[in-house]
């Protein structure tokens, strides 16, 4: 797997980190969501480099330009809810992507720090000769994008995978990078160093899903 990690050099991105970390500016569910949103924008914009595109003539009011023009289908699946400000932001800038959703959730059979991965609603299109960008504002053990990807399968052959993350432990990266294809490419504001046995990132910021839309029962 191909890591993009914009941690270095410093950037606008790290404002945006900053304060989705701060618990003092997380009180501010809109301000969180909006900062999640402009980090996917920011990835976006980093991996619409890398995407095919065709030049076409474009007629001007004064003459003809030619420009080159995005030509990969987009496909942007995200896990609800956590992933919506960040399905957002790329949706931003890939705005004739198609788009899939699936709920996954982490189920403790015994009660203690084991536990599997749910999924339960799922819609996605066809996604043969399709580029597929995951989402996951919190790579955190990496299997729930596992769970996902095994889902996915039954709706076709990707011909790319890009996984778009705001904050990814090292455990997880490492362990996405051996389930997925070689080719995946994996793109990301920041890479923290610890997981606990939980499986919660640390330093992190804490549940994104409830930061960005209110505690759940």
């Amino acid at each position: 797997m191909i890591i993009h990690n914009f941690e270095q050099p410093p950037s606008l991105l790290d404002q945006f980190i900053s304060e989705i970390r701060d618990k003092t500016i997380q009180t501010d569910p809109m301000r969180f969501r909006k900062n999640i949103e402009r980090i996917g924008e920011i990835l976006s914009y980093e991996m619409s480099k890398t995407l095919d595109y065709k030049i076409s003539s474009i007629e001007t009011p004064f003459g003809i330009k030619e420009m080159p023009i995005l030509q990969d289908q987009l496909v942007l699946c995200s896990v609800l809810r956590a992933g919506l400000p960040l399905h957002q932001g790329i949706l931003n800038y890939f705005d004739r992507a198609e788009n899939a959703f699936i709920s996954a959730y982490r189920y403790h059979p015994e009660g203690g720090d084991d536990f599997e991965v749910i999924v339960r609603y799922f819609a996605s299109p066809k996604l043969d000769n399709k580029v597929l960008v995951l989402t996951d504002p919190m790579l955190a053990t990496g299997k729930t994008l596992e769970n996902v990807f095994k889902t996915l399968r039954s709706h076709g052959n990707p011909k790319k995978i890009h996984i778009l993350s705001v904050i990814g432990s090292e455990e997880g990266v490492q362990y996405v990078s051996k389930v997925f294809p070689e080719s995946t490419e994996f793109w990301t504001a920041a890479i923290d160093k610890t997981l606990t046995a939980e499986g919660y990132i640390i330093p992190g910021l804490g549940d994104a899903g409830d930061l960005a839309f209110g505690e759940k029962l």
